[in-house]
């Protein structure tokens, strides 16, 4: 299967080598779609460092075309808690505490592993993988046998299939979703999970079916339209011939669902930051509407880490629409040395763009008087 980043990679970098022009997926999980509760440490911590690569290889029953997920996608809404006190509803809760247990103690592994590494002692590092494994054997243990008692349960699937596909099983993870979703088709999160497959694994109008379905069972969750967003935006091509659209009205149609997505959500911060970098891919560069749109993302970032990293963009923008004093202005408020190879290469595009418009300002030098031969 083809995935996104072997497709539309023409203009993914700025002039200054910054990665740019492309907003990323997301991997925000898809349990907290569909488990109806907020998302835990575990989604916010799921496939990062060597934990990642140990839930991948972690089943060998996952070919290598499962293991590739180049590009994670973003949960989708809650779903409310039916019947807390149920007996059964009590056994679908511990089974998702379990799994959160799980990722939590696996987080607590690795960041004992690495400052033991640190220390000098590499053993903790060597057993990770093994310790991870067989933690996580027991989860799916657990969902297996829960679904094997219940095996009409919706909302254990689409958690269970949420799980396969944080370790790098799709297709069994897309399973659980089909099976999902035809025991609740009114579910937009199983909709939107199958869409997340469909845009990276194709045929990607199917995945703009679906999120459209997702967006129709809930129109104000912001992240499908993200999703949408993204996917119209990367895939523009399947765009045109689906929709009958031009690529300008494509750029459209994704800036649209960009924009409703901020409005659902307007303090994301990562949201906004994927609608603001999307105006540096379209063709031209809508750079006045991408400037304003890095103004909004900055009234919401958390923090100096954030704030500065808004800060270079701004620079970037205003170096191209030659707003040179806030520019200089904003590179000067860069100060974490995160940012600091990005800001001398943006000083130096600043001084050469001063340069250039300085040259093509100036006059053109008088002509020396001819010489009269007498």
């Amino acid at each position: 299967m083809i995935n996104i980043f072997n497709r539309l990679r023409n203009g993914a970098f700025a002039n200054d080598g910054a990665a740019v022009g492309y907003p990323r997926m997301r991997d925000l999980t898809q349990v907290s779609c569909s488990r109806g509760r907020p998302p835990s440490r575990r989604a916010r911590l799921r496939v990062q460092g060597l934990v990642a690569g140990v839930l991948i290889a972690m089943i060998s029953a996952a070919s290598p075309a499962e293991s590739t997920n180049a590009v994670p996608a973003k949960a989708g809404a809650p779903v409310p808690i039916v019947n807390p006190t149920n007996a059964l509803e009590k056994e679908y809760q511990e089974l998702l505490a379990k799994d959160d247990a799980a990722q939590d103690q696996i987080d607590r592994w690795d960041q004992e592993a690495d400052t033991a590494a640190r220390a000098g002692n590499p053993q903790p590092k060597l057993t990770l993988r093994a310790r991870v494994s067989q933690r996580l054997e027991a989860v799916k243990k657990s969902y297996e046998d829960f679904l094997q008692q219940h095996p009409d349960h919706a909302r254990a699937r689409m958690a269970y299939g949420s799980f396969l596909s944080d370790i790098g099983q799709e297709e069994p993870a897309v399973e659980q979703w089909e099976k999902a979703r035809a025991l609740n088709p009114a579910n937009p999160a199983a909709w939107n999970n199958l869409a997340n497959y469909y845009g990276h694994r194709s045929p990607v109008k199917k995945a703009f079916e679906y999120y459209a379905k997702a967006i129709e069972l809930d129109p104000n969750e912001a992240v499908y339209y993200w999703n949408f967003a993204t996917t119209v935006y990367l895939f523009r091509p399947d765009a045109r011939e689906y929709y009958s659209l031009t690529e300008q009205q494509v750029f459209n149609k994704a800036l649209d669902l960009y924009r409703t997505a901020v409005k659902l959500d307007p303090t994301n911060f990562v949201l906004a930051s994927d609608y603001a970098e999307s105006y540096y891919g379209t063709n031209p560069p809508r750079w006045r509407d991408g400037l304003q749109a890095w103004k909004e993302t900055l009234k919401i970032a958390h923090d100096e880490v954030e704030r500065e990293g808004v800060y270079t963009h701004l620079a970037r923008i205003d170096i191209k629409l030659g707003l040179f004093d806030d520019a200089r202005k904003n590179l000067d408020a860069v100060t974490n040395d995160n940012y600091a190879v990005l800001k001398h290469r943006l000083n130096l595009n600043l001084a050469a763009a001063i340069k250039s418009a300085a040259s093509n300002a100036a006059p053109p030098a008088a002509a020396a008087p001819a010489i009269e031969n007498k």
